[in-house]
């Protein structure tokens, strides 16, 4: 049993390798004639006909970039962001990008190594099937020059070919295992080296999150200030005065009809029962109770249980989480719950609680109607604000006629 797992795993592993490899071959085959035409643009700018071709040909070269960065990301877990399209914009201000300079480093590069490395990939995982073709048409050959695949051997019947077909097809299955995966991880590692930015590049795109981060942190703190000061003027401020209003009614009913005092006073009591309701709650939205004594996993349970949608759960161990993580996570999961079953109208919704390592992930995924867009009502961008406040970020894949999938990763201390 542990022989089979083992080989369905490196099948797997195989044919996923074989797919990234097979991209690669695609996208160099494709530059082999891009490249060319790139330099020909260039030295047609001379006498002006390549400023109105040569950017279109870099947008095009930035889509296929973009394509392998995203690759990059799924095949080799590497953060290697999407560089984004070019707008319609000058040469001169093309060009100046930094991101078009690492994709025509990358273009040269991985028209030789994509190329080279996807066909062996490619190869090396087919080559059982080319074994079996080869060795089952023996009977296409003459007789007088039957063919000879391994050790020599004339394959002129069905014996001589099981004879010597049948090695040969074990080593090409050992071969379409465990071959592939290795140059695919080369054709990788070319692409990551060429398209990855510098360390300015990372260090100011670095400055430039954190300045967003930053004023959305602030905007979020100043809203919730906003709304715990409404709360408290327009709900537990009134039912003070009011209050203060009973109990000096009563002092000065006291002397004149003491029988009516008992009234007001327990028109107090119950005034100030509310207020006190009132401030929990207030005190709630700031940091949940549930979540000091249940913590994470237990807060976010208690609210798939109270969901209005039918929902399901799966937790991971997360070990100890900052209290402004799991504030963030919580609201979040709060809100994409709540989304689901008011706008997404959905039947279903999961919900996964991991950690990867020093990230807490959550994802929300419901079967609704999808089309979720921040900034038409649905707390998207309040959560959004959320997250990155405490450096964290989120992702909201809604298509049309669903589903919806939220993720949410907050890194936290280990």
């Amino acid at each position: 049993m542990n022989v089979l797992s083992t080989a369905r795993v490196s099948a797997a592993r195989s044919a996923r390798a074989a797919g990234y490899c097979a991209g690669a071959f695609v996208r160099g085959s494709v530059l082999i004639v891009l490249v060319p035409v790139l330099m020909y643009s260039a030295v047609l700018c001379l006498v002006g006909v390549g400023l109105l071709v040569l950017p279109l040909e870099l947008r095009l070269l930035r889509w296929l970039a973009d394509g392998e960065r995203d690759r990059l990301g799924r095949w080799a877990a590497t953060s290697t962001a999407p560089a984004g399209p070019h707008v319609r914009r000058r040469l001169m201000a093309v060009l100046s990008d930094p991101a078009t300079g690492r994709d025509l480093r990358w273009a040269p590069g991985m028209m030789i190594a994509g190329t080279a490395l996807g066909l062996i990939g490619v190869a090396l995982f087919l080559f059982p099937a080319a074994v079996l073709v080869l060795v089952g048409l023996w009977w296409l050959f003459p007789e007088d020059e039957p063919i000879r695949p391994m050790l020599n051997v004339p394959i002129d019947g069905w014996g001589s070919a099981a004879y010597a077909g049948v090695p040969q097809l074990l080593l090409s299955v050992l071969l379409a295992l465990f071959g592939p995966p290795l140059p695919a991880r080369l054709a990788a590692s070319v692409s990551r080296w060429l398209l990855a930015p510098s360390a300015a590049t990372v260090l100011a795109e670095r400055v430039l999150t954190l300045d967003r981060t930053r004023t959305g942190a602030i905007n979020a703190h100043g809203s919730e200030l906003r709304r715990i000061e409404r709360d408290l003027h327009d709900g537990t401020q009134a039912r003070l005065v009011s209050l203060a209003m009973q109990i000096g009614l009563a002092e000065r009913t006291l002397g004149s009809n003491p029988a009516a005092v008992g009234p007001l006073l327990a028109r107090a009591r119950e005034g100030a029962e509310e207020a006190m309701a009132e401030l929990r709650d207030v005190l709630r939205s700031v940091y949940p109770p549930i979540l000091a004594d249940r913590g994470l996993v237990g807060a976010v349970s208690a609210v798939v249980a109270r969901c209005p949608v039918p929902a399901t759960m799966e937790l991971g161990e997360l070990g100890d989480v900052p209290a402004q993580v799991e504030v963030a996570v919580y609201f979040a999961v709060t809100e994409a719950l709540t989304n689901a079953a008011k706008h997404g109208h959905a039947g279903s919704v999961s919900v996964t609680l991991t950690r990867d390592g020093g990230t807490v992930r959550a994802e929300i995924t419901d079967d609704g109607r999808g089309g979720a867009v921040e900034g038409r009502g649905t707390g998207l961008r309040g959560m959004r604000q959320r997250v990155e406040a405490v450096d964290g970020g989120l992702r909201v894949h809604s298509p049309t006629g669903g589903p919806t999938v939220i993720t949410v990763e907050c890194p936290c201390a280990s």
